[in-house]
């Protein structure tokens, strides 16, 4: 198993209502009920209802999500995405 000397990726969700998240590297897209986005441990994608990004970094890797969340999905922890033209305009 790899070793990460990185920042750390971390996640605090409170009352499934307010996320917030460290370690992000990029993000894939979004819309109000997708969040599809990568991380130091690879690629996130948050579902729910009424989702609203209301801060993110990519500088410092943190990211704060608003609304009814109802999954936390991982994907291919190996999986890194193209430098996205968000991405490019949040660093």
């Amino acid at each position: 198993m790899p070793e990460y000397k990185a920042a750390p990726h971390t996640m605090i969700l409170e009352n499934r209502k307010s996320l917030n998240l460290s370690g992000v590297t990029d993000v894939d897209s979004f819309d109000e009920r997708e969040i599809v986005l990568y991380t130091r441990l690879g690629e996130l994608t948050i579902t729910g209802k009424d989702l609203h990004i209301n801060a993110v970094s990519i500088e410092t890797g943190n990211m704060s999500v608003e609304g009814d969340i109802w999954s936390l999905q991982y994907g291919d922890r190996d999986k890194q995405s193209p430098l996205t033209l968000l991405g490019k305009l949040f660093r």
